[in-house]
């Protein structure tokens, strides 16, 4: 008949295999190791050791004073305005914002250039009624019909909020 084989379950001292990886680490990650002292020093160089040393003794005060200013009114108007712009920026293509402020010095140059020159309104009907000022002037149409759109729309849903 077969004999049972005897099962020894070595018991495994997690204290001892911490110790015995951590003394491999300097030769298996000397490089990493090495990198991580250089940036540790150029942090040090630089001061930034002192203001993160600073800042975690004064971090109860600091997260105080971010808390007591993050709880008021405007901070909180401010967060979402700038969650708002987040959905808004990210919505336009980078070529329509590349075009404005393409356009912004442009305009700037030419108006600087003809200071000297009279402005007459037959040459600004001739300049507004262009391909490209008429271009600008419905896509700027465009803008505040929709801007009015969504204005009514936000008076009347707080209207009905307060009345609720």
């Amino acid at each position: 008949m077969a004999q049972p084989i005897a099962f020894e379950m070595q018991t495994r001292d997690p204290h001892a295999e911490a110790k015995l990886r951590l003394e491999r680490a300097p030769a298996e990650h000397a490089e990493a190791v090495l990198a991580a002292y250089q940036v540790l020093q150029q942090l040090h160089d630089r001061g930034a050791l002192e203001i993160m040393n600073g800042a975690l003794a004064a971090s109860d005060e600091l997260l105080e004073k971010l808390v007591d200013n993050a709880k008021t009114p405007e901070a909180i108007r401010s967060i979402r305005n700038l969650l708002a712009w987040q959905r808004v920026l990210g919505s336009i293509e980078p070529e329509w914002f590349k075009a404005i402020f393409l356009a912004i010095p442009e305009g700037i140059a030419k108006a600087t250039a003809e200071r000297d020159k009279p402005v007459s309104i037959f040459g600004l009907m001739r300049r507004a009624f262009s391909k490209d000022s008429l271009r600008a002037m419905a896509a700027a149409v465009d803008f505040l019909q929709a801007f009015g759109r969504h204005l009514y729309l936000a008076e009347t849903k707080t209207a009905a909020n307060k009345q609720s």
